[in-house]
């Protein structure tokens, strides 16, 4: 008999910015190495004869918890790897299920009927999955394993070992980041002690979890809509500095305007379904040469302010450099923006330095992006 720990992986960026990640590589968050810790103490002490998981960096990344205790070779199989989602990698949800409802409610509700052009559909998953799995359990017949991989993934090879409807959400949910299920193989069968628990989270003590509204993006020409973005930077400079004191409309607009003409999606107006509610303007010119991505702008309006609806701003911002090739974007806050900081330094931004202006110091903050990289 082999005892098979499985267990998804930490917190990625696409999991906090709302992305379809599939075989994206991406980094993983601040929340995600405090995961990882978790998981590694849950670990300590427990006996792990081989360790395994998905060749993507999120999977390895985790993976790597558990070597902390135990030192184990790590073994990558692409097998394991989250689902190809072809066109859907790396779009925002916001803006799948204003385009895309229909699909988008049959990839979470009835997910084994899900198809689109380019893509794994569950099935193809749990072929590649499940042969890798077993293959791993008749290998170590008489130790124990751990296997480290994706959400889609494990809810796959669930669904195949155990004989659970993968249609049925509320059977068989997507598993939580780090969480493990405990399985036992022998003479080809699958049995299972539990599923997808979590328990090791409870001493980060997290807030109550709930999710922002998916926000979709358009591409906002601000000659077009002057008054639009005008209002957004006007509120965004008093929230920063007090007043409107030293704010000049026409040469904020007309910047815009050469960042849009630069490239037509560095300016984006973000909206919860019909309802705009921020902003996104990126100056990709500025810094290119040194690898970095600029961010003159990210807006969220009073009515959507303290929801997480600025982390899916950011993740435009993130998300849109990294296909740049860029290593770190950078961005000036007021020293006085308290709560603007705050969140930035959740963010994984440090302070690089500052300048004294008439209205304050004004912060220089960068963060590292890229894929294997701490978001």
């Amino acid at each position: 008999m082999t005892e098979i720990y499985l267990i998804r992986h930490v917190q990625a960026e696409g999991n906090l910015y709302r992305v379809m990640q599939g075989h994206y590589d991406g980094g993983v968050t601040a929340l995600g190495l405090r995961q990882a810790d978790a998981l590694a103490e849950r670990f300590r002490g427990v006996k792990v004869d081989a360790l395994y998981s998905s060749d993507l960096y999120r999977a390895r990344l985790t993976a790597s918890a558990i070597e902390r205790s135990h030192p184990l070779t790590l073994h990558t199989d692409a097998r394991l790897r989250e689902i190809n989602v072809g066109p859907w990698e790396k779009r925002f949800f916001g803006d799948l299920l204003y385009a895309e409802p229909a699909l988008i409610a049959l990839f979470l509700r009835r997910p084994g009927d899900w198809r689109i052009d380019g893509a794994e559909t569950f099935a193809d998953v749990t072929a590649r999955a499940f042969a890798a799995l077993t293959e791993i359990a008749a290998r170590h017949e008489g130790q124990s394993v751990a296997v480290v991989c994706h959400g889609v993934t494990i809810r796959c090879l669930l669904s195949k070992a155990l004989g659970l409807d993968v249609n049925d959400p509320a059977a068989l949910p997507i598993a939580g980041n780090t969480a493990v299920s405990h399985l036992y193989y022998d003479k080809g069968v699958f049995t299972a002690d539990y599923l997808n628990d979590a328990s090791h989270l409870e001493p980060l003590q997290l807030p109550a979890w709930e999710r922002s509204p998916d926000l979709r993006a358009e591409r906002l020409d601000p000659l077009a809509e002057p008054d639009y973005y005008s209002a957004c930077y006007a509120d965004a400079w008093q929230c920063a500095h007090g007043s409107l004191r030293g704010y000049e409309p026409e040469t904020y607009l007309n910047a815009a305007a050469a960042h849009r003409r630069a490239d037509p999606d560095a300016v984006l107006k973000l909206l919860c379904g019909d309802e705009p509610m921020g902003l996104v303007d990126l100056d990709t010119r500025r810094g290119a040469a040194s690898g970095i991505g600029w961010v003159s702008l990210l807006y969220v309006s009073p009515a959507y302010r303290h929801r997480g609806c600025g982390i899916q701003l950011l993740g435009r911002a993130v998300m849109h450099y990294h296909a740049l090739g860029r290593s770190a974007i950078r961005l000036n806050a007021a020293e006085d923006n308290r709560e603007a900081l705050a969140f930035y330094a959740r963010q994984g931004f440090t302070a690089l330095s500052f300048e004294r202006t008439e209205l304050g110091r004004l912060l220089l903050m960068e963060k590292k992006i890229g894929g294997g990289a701490y978001v």
